[in-house]
């Protein structure tokens, strides 16, 4: 499996959307396949577009608060010895997350569409609190669907959902988190995509979804390349970028300018407990390929072939595939996964908030525990950059549970 020279990363598939000839694809209900495919047209214009593009610019910059910061964490660094390590602080984002520049962009596009209604699914709730924030900016009506399980340990995002105008869905379905929240949206999207515009909250799902998503988040990698170079003059010759992957969108904008480099790519999964043998870690655990959420991936199943049960401390991580394009890189040797327990992501976190001024939620604090774990075995000419993608504000009740105190 070969990486296309001088085509984008979200543009790596074939006339049938499939990357790498295995992954992605659009496995959807034939009364999807129109409202698919307009989507697919319209987003194949806007893209390219100047006008649209200065508009996006202008509310990364404005509303977003683009560029995030990059920062050399001085006290972890000298603490582990070894490699440098720096992070991409993504959290200081508008709304505390990645997910702001997917929601910006799928806001901006339903407004194209001349649409008034926005849905989408979260997890964590960060997906859904930006999608809320976008939503109210745009003066578009939202929809967020979340499992009941995320909604009780994700409760501060829940109350922000609430607080910017959305309705906040509960399933209860299945393990009432984040895979099946995204169904559920789905299921609504098939019966209302007339009037409604549907915003799927990370890099999964028909291929359409995981284009613009990839493509709005890629605006992380674009910051950094430029940050990079004004750090050390150039791109350092062992440079490991290290992301967090559940749905895999952080990672995916993260990486997307350094395709074409030397940067050694590592994606992290939720390992989950350490006493338990359920995880939401698909890639690291040999899973087999499967159809979720309407792409072919790699996805944890039972025995049956249905899909399995996971479990992580972190919401944002706890579904059970992972996005096609992450599927390809593995597969093409472009990226390495690993994963973290959630022992271990506790343990990244508590160092890393002590020792620094930034607070990382749960799930990049699977990648610093990575970067914790890497570090020491390093050359201090080697350079660690992790991606602090999301604040830890929302797992404030999760951490003072497990380690009796929380440090903002």
């Amino acid at each position: 499996m070969k990486i296309k020279k001088g085509v984008s990363l979200i543009d790596q598939h074939d006339k049938n959307f499939m990357y790498g000839g295995k992954f992605g694809g659009n496995f959807i209900p034939e009364t999807l396949k129109k409202p698919i495919d307009d989507l697919t047209k319209l987003f194949s214009k806007l893209r390219r577009e100047k006008k649209f593009l200065n508009e996006r610019d202008y509310h990364f910059q404005t509303y977003v608060g683009a560029p995030t910061p990059f920062i050399k964490l001085e006290n972890l660094t000298d603490r582990l010895g070894g490699a440098q390590i720096y992070a991409k602080v993504v959290s200081e984002a508008n709304g505390g997350a990645h997910k702001i520049y997917n929601a910006t962009v799928h806001c901006l596009i339903a407004k194209r569409a001349g649409k008034k209604f926005i849905v989408g699914d979260t997890g964590a709730g960060y997906a859904g609190k930006m999608l809320s924030m976008a939503a109210k900016k745009f003066g578009l009506k939202c929809k967020i669907f979340m499992g009941a399980k995320d909604i009780k340990r994700q409760r501060p995002n829940v109350e922000a959902m609430k607080k910017n105008g959305a309705e906040v869905v509960p399933v209860t379905t299945g393990s009432q988190t984040l895979v099946d929240a995204v169904s559920e949206c789905m299921r609504y999207w098939v019966s209302n995509c007339d009037l409604v515009h549907n915003c799927i909250g990370s890099t999964v799902g028909p291929n359409i979804f995981i284009k613009i998503c990839a493509w709005s988040t890629a605006q992380i990698s674009r910051e950094l390349m430029i940050q990079v170079k004004d750090e050390f003059g150039k791109i350092p010759k062992k440079l490991k970028l290290i992301n967090c992957v559940g749905g895999g969108s952080s990672a995916a904008g993260f990486w997307n300018e350094f395709m074409n480099t030397n940067a050694e790519f590592i994606g992290v999964e939720a390992g989950g407990p350490k006493n338990s043998k359920l995880h939401a870690a698909p890639l690291t655990n040999g899973s087999k390929i499967g159809i979720l959420h309407g792409a072919a991936q790699y996805v944890i199943q039972d025995k049956e072939g249905q899909i399995g049960s996971t479990e992580s401390i972190s919401a944002g991580l706890d579904y059970p595939g992972i996005s096609p394009l992450h599927c390809f890189l593995k597969d093409a040797k472009r990226a390495r996964y690993t994963s973290a327990s959630d022992e271990d992501a506790l343990k990244a976190y508590e160092l890393v908030s002590k020792l620094e001024n930034i607070s990382p939620s749960l799930e990049p604090s699977h990648a610093f525990a990575e970067a914790i774990r890497l570090a020491p075995k390093l050359k201090s000419s080697e350079v660690i950059i992790v991606n602090s993608c999301g604040d830890s504000l929302k797992d404030k009740d999760i951490i003072k549970q497990r380690l009796g105190s929380y440090i903002r």
